[in-house]
C-alpha cells in the first residue's frame, strides 16, 4: 500500500504538491488524475523516492521508498520510457537491470515475451517507435514481478491492440492483490480501467472516491424523453404535467426533453396518465470525462484562448464584399450542401407543368447536351468523339502553298519526337 501524509513539494518559490494526503490500496487500480501541471508526476518522484518532500511523507509498505529492502524487487514503475540507453538492444537493456537488482536472466526472455518484444529483443532502442518505447519501460516494471506498481500514462503511443492490453494487464495485476496507481489524460480509459480515483489540482487534492461515486458527485443525470414528432402538443402536455409533479424540462434541439428530478417509472406513469405516447425514455448519465472537466475547470493552469488572427487576413478587393455567414453553421447536425460542380442544388424545385423540359447541367454547371434525357448521366468533357464516315464528296487535295494541319489527337511529346 501507498500511503502519502502531509506531502508538500516547493521548488524555489512554486509550491507543485501542497498537504496531500491519499491511500493508495492493494488489490484495485487507482487513477491518479489532474491538469497540466497539477503536481502528478511530481507526487510520483515523491514515491518513488526521486524527489525529496518539503514536508510530509509518503511511504510504501510501511517505509520510504530508499529504505524498502531491495526495492527494485517489490516497486516497479514507468515514469519516463525514453530513459533508456539508445545504443543498448532490448535484451541487453533489461539484462542490466536485472544483474543490479539480482533478478534471474530467464526473467528478462519472460518479461519480454509478456509485452510483445521478443521478436524484437536483439535490435537498438533507439530505433524502437514511441508505442515499442512504451512496451520496453512496462516490461522494466514487471521485471521484478512487483507488489506495487506505477505508471505515469502507460498508454501513450500505443494502437489500440496495445492499449486494450495494457487495460487487461492492469486489471490482472491488482486482481492478483498487487497495488496499482496510474496516471493518465485519457478519460475514456480511466473510466474503463480504473476502480478507484484520485484527482489532484495546483498540488492539492480534489478527490479520493470510486469512479462510480465521482461521476455522480460531479455531474446530474437525467432522463431523456421523446413523442411523437408529427404531435407537438403531446409535447406540450407532457412537459406541463411533469412540471406540476415536481420534474424540471428542458428541450433539446432534436425535439426530445431532458428531465430531471423525477425517475424513470415515475416519468412513465405521468405520460401513461396524460395519454400521451412515447418514442424514447431513456436514462443518461454523465461521463467520466464530463465530470473530471466540472470538478477542475477552476484548477486548469493553462487555457487556450480564441485565433484572433489579427493582421494576418488579406484586405478585400475594391467593391468586394465580406462573405456572408451560412445559416445554422456550426450547429449539431449542420452539414454544408454540395458544391454545384458536383450535383448542383442538392433538391431541385420541379418544373411547372407543361414547362419544357431542360437538359440537365453537366459536370461543371453548364447545360447538357441537348436531347438529353432528365436522369441520363453527364457527357464525359474528355472523351473524344469517334471519328465520322466522309458524306458528299471527298475533299479536295491540299495545295502545296497550304501545309497539311497536324491530326487533333497527336499527343507526342517533344522528346519523343527526335
Amino acid at each position: 500500500m501507498i500511503e502519502a501524509v502531509g506531502l508538500t513539494k516547493r521548488y524555489g518559490d512554486k509550491t507543485a504538491v501542497y498537504n496531500l494526503s491519499f491511500q493508495v490500496r492493494p488489490g484495485a487500480v487507482t487513477g491518479f488524475l489532474g491538469p497540466n501541471g497539477s503536481g502528478k508526476s511530481t507526487t510520483m518522484r515523491m514515491i518513488l523516492g526521486l524527489d525529496n518532500p518539503s514536508a510530509g511523507q509518503v511511504t510504501i509498505g510501511g517505509y520510504p521508498y530508499r529504505k524498502l529492502p531491495n526495492a527494485p524487487r517489490q516497486v516497479g514503475a514507468l515514469l519516463d520510457a525514453k530513459a533508456v540507453h539508445g545504443g543498448r538492444s532490448a535484451r541487453n537493456h533489461l539484462l542490466s537491470l536485472a544483474q543490479l537488482s539480482g533478478i534471474p536472466a530467464r526473467r528478462v526472455d519472460e518479461v519480454l515475451g509478456v509485452v510483445g518484444l521478443h521478436d524484437v529483443a536483439r535490435r537498438r532502442s533507439k530505433g524502437f517507435s514511441l508505442g515499442m518505447g512504451q512496451r520496453l519501460g512496462i516490461a522494466a516494471a514487471l521485471l521484478g514481478d512487483p507488489q506495487v506498481l506505477l505508471f505515469d500514462e502507460p498508454v501513450n503511443g500505443l494502437d489500440p491492440e496495445g492499449i486494450l492490453w495494457v487495460r487487461n494487464l492492469m486489471k490482472s495485476l491488482a486482481a492478483e492483490g498487487r497495488t496499482v496507481f496510474v496516471s493518465s489524460h485519457l478519460m475514456s480509459e480511466m473510466a474503463l480501467t480504473a476502480d478507484h480515483l484520485i484527482v489532484i489540482g495546483r498540488g492539492q487534492l480534489l478527490a479520493d472516491m470510486s469512479v462510480t461515486d465521482f461521476i455522480s458527485a460531479n455531474s446530474a443525470d437525467f432522463a431523456r424523453v421523446r413523442t411523437p414528432d408529427s404531435e407537438p402538443q403531446q409535447r406540450e402536455k407532457l412537459s406541463a404535467a411533469i412540471t406540476e409533479a415536481g420534474g424540471h424540462v428542458l428541450p433539446e434541439q432534436d425535439g426530445a426533453l431532458r428531465v430531471t428530478g423525477l425517475p424513470l417509472p415515475r416519468i412513465s406513469d405521468i405520460a401513461h396518465d396524460s395519454d400521451v405516447r412515447l418514442w424514447e425514455l431513456s436514462p443518461h448519465q454523465a461521463s467520466l470525462e464530463e465530470a473530471y472537466m466540472r470538478m477542475t475547470q477552476g484548477a486548469v493552469d493553462y487555457r487556450s484562448t480564441i485565433d484572433q488572427k489579427a493582421g494576418l487576413q488579406q484586405p478585400l478587393p475594391p467593391g468586394m464584399q465580406p462573405p456572408m455567414p451560412v445559416p445554422g453553421q456550426g450547429q449539431p447536425g449542420w452539414y454544408a450542401p454540395p458544391p454545384p460542380q458536383q450535383g448542383g442544388q442538392p433538391f431541385p424545385a420541379p418544373a411547372p407543368q407543361g414547362a419544357p423540359v431542360q437538359a440537365p447541367a453537366g459536370p461543371y454547371g453548364a447545360p447538357g447536351a441537348p436531347g438529353a434525357a432528365p436522369g441520363a448521366p453527364a457527357p464525359n468533357p474528355y472523351a473524344q468523339s469517334a471519328p465520322q464516315a466522309p458524306q458528299g464528296p471527298a475533299p479536295a487535295a491540299p495545295s502545296a502553298a497550304a501545309p497539311p494541319s497536324a491530326p487533333a489527337a497527336d499527343l507526342t511529346k517533344p522528346e519523343d519526337a527526335r
